[in-house]
């Protein structure tokens, strides 16, 4: 057994944001030396727990819990320090690097501030950011558009980010009407799957009504999935009040009828709108 203890690093300057950050790197950088947990992690083991823990930051903004979310962006800050650290030890990058490389984008990407660049709006400013990013991928000759839009996003969120990608140029309905006649077109050549018993091109049009829905959200300016992740948190809420009531009058979800459920869900509906 190791007896040896590590002592914890002192912020020479505990209200400096810098000095705190200098602390941090060099704990995780402990960590990753003396830990047996942290040692044995690479890139790839922690990534789905990088997800886990974005979602959970999320959850703290719905949740308007500045605390948590505070935390939680802790979290996240964890993971790109322990990221970093892993590929510097495996020599391909290191968080100078990475520090390094967002900043100079980030002043690239904005001309109109750092540079002689002109953005009357936030739609300039949008216009502006898709071209300068194909600009910088134009080094490759069957780079697209789409490149930017990751495989690993929810699906909601990747139809939305595809669809607002290729809106950037143009590639979009310019009427609303349009962009409604599609969704009730799709819906009903899944209907009429669904009747021919045809399974399969009822998965595939299932797939491109819910893309015509996210269409139609994005032309609203709203996200489909923040809609849905609200929609799912407000269920959430009135079923367990529905179990919370049942609870409390000694009765058993299970044994109760739907008519009995029903009733529930409509109190429910009153408390949680």
């Amino acid at each position: 057994m190791n007896d040896r203890k590590i002592s914890v690093p002192i912020p020479k300057n505990p209200d400096s944001a810098v000095s705190l950050f200098e602390n941090f790197v060099k704990i995780v950088q402990i960590l990753r030396e003396e830990c047996p947990w942290d040692r044995k992690q690479t890139n790839e083991s922690i990534a789905p727990l990088m997800i886990e823990e974005t979602y959970e930051a999320i959850d703290a903004i719905y949740a308007r819990d500045d605390y948590e979310f505070s935390k939680e962006l802790g979290d996240l800050l964890l993971h790109i320090v322990m990221h970093a650290i892993m590929a510097e030890q495996r020599g391909a990058f290191n968080l100078n690097d990475v520090i390094s490389r967002i900043s100079d984008k980030m002043i690239h990407r904005h001309p109109h501030v750092f540079g002689d660049g002109d953005a009357k709006d936030e739609h300039a400013v949008l216009r502006n950011w898709e071209s300068l990013k194909m600009k910088e991928k134009s080094r490759s000759a069957d780079s697209s558009i789409l490149d930017g839009v990751p495989n690993c996003l929810p699906a909601l969120l990747r139809a939305e980010r595809i669809q607002y990608k290729v809106s950037r140029i143009g590639f979009d309905w310019s009427d609303k009407d349009d962009v409604w006649n599609k969704i009730f077109e799709e819906l009903n050549e899944f209907r009429h799957e669904l009747s021919s018993g045809n399974k399969e091109k009822a998965r595939q049009e299932l797939g491109d009504f819910i893309f015509a829905i996210v269409n139609a959200a994005r032309h609203e300016g709203i996200v489909a999935e923040e809609a849905l992740h609200l929609t799912n948190n407000k269920f959430k809420k009135r079923f367990q009040f529905i179990e919370k009531i049942a609870r409390e009058s000694g009765l058993n979800l299970n044994e109760m009828s739907l008519e009995d459920m029903d009733k529930l869900w409509e109190e429910s509906k009153v408390e949680f709108q």
